[in-house]
């Protein structure tokens, strides 16, 4: 039985080769394409599709949001992150949504074949264990030129994406049950690590550079219901 594949990235080229690539396997079948995140949520039909390969960027919401969303509505098909970039905030963000694989494009097709297969068997490739040997594939120049919250770790890149939202220091510490000083030195680090001088230029510097398409934003939480 082949497994059915809904691939989803802007870019028409890298889709069309990448169907005629997969398509070459004799067990597996692109059923349904998408240029966007919304796109991909109007196609979308669980009935369909096995297994939605997701570019982590797209033009209007991070595929990491898109797999949010479509793992409501279908928490059990398999869900891949097929990209460009390799960084641990990227990656613990897709482990907490429960993402099957995350493969680089950079990688063989064999990589992405087999993480196909084993998401369409319910089968976890992405684990806490594998993050080091993924990141290692990534160079360390690509990375350092390309993503520009390289420097952060996870939880200041959270921070940093709560300020974005501009969100107090009492907010992000009830959002994170971190205690308000905690933040205080956090917000700090951050703005030590970027060489930036207060809350305003850290915003402006978290929207430049999209950092929305890595850190999904906040929708709901004690936070936001305090401000309700």
């Amino acid at each position: 039985m082949s497994i059915r594949v809904m691939l989803v990235d802007d870019h028409a080229v890298v889709r069309e080769g990448l169907k005629a690539w997969l398509e070459g396997e004799p067990d597996i079948r692109v059923v349904s394409e998408a240029e966007s995140g919304s796109q991909a949520l109007e196609v979308f039909n669980p009935a369909l599709v096995d297994v939605v390969v997701v570019d982590v960027r797209l033009p209007d919401m991070s595929g990491l949001e898109l797999i949010r969303q479509l793992r409501r509505r279908a928490p059990n098909k398999g869900y891949v992150i097929l990209s460009s970039y390799a960084n641990e905030p990227l990656l613990n963000q897709a482990l907490q949504l429960r993402v099957n694989a995350y493969v680089l494009k950079e990688a063989g097709s064999d990589e992405l074949i087999h993480a196909l297969r084993a998401a369409a068997q319910g089968e976890h490739l992405l684990t806490r264990a594998s993050i080091p040997a993924i990141l290692a594939q990534h160079r360390p120049s690509q990375y350092s030129e390309e993503f520009p919250f390289a420097s952060l770790t996870a939880r200041e890149m959270e921070i940093l994406a709560l300020i974005a939202q501009g969100l107090t220091n009492r907010e992000i510490s009830r959002q994170l049950f971190l205690s308000e000083g905690t933040v205080r030195n956090y917000i700090s680090h951050i703005m030590a690590k970027l060489r930036l001088r207060n809350r305003v230029e850290l915003a402006a510097y978290a929207l430049k550079h999209n950092i929305f398409d890595w850190v999904p934003p906040l929708s709901e939480g004690p936070a936001q219901e305090q401000r309700s």
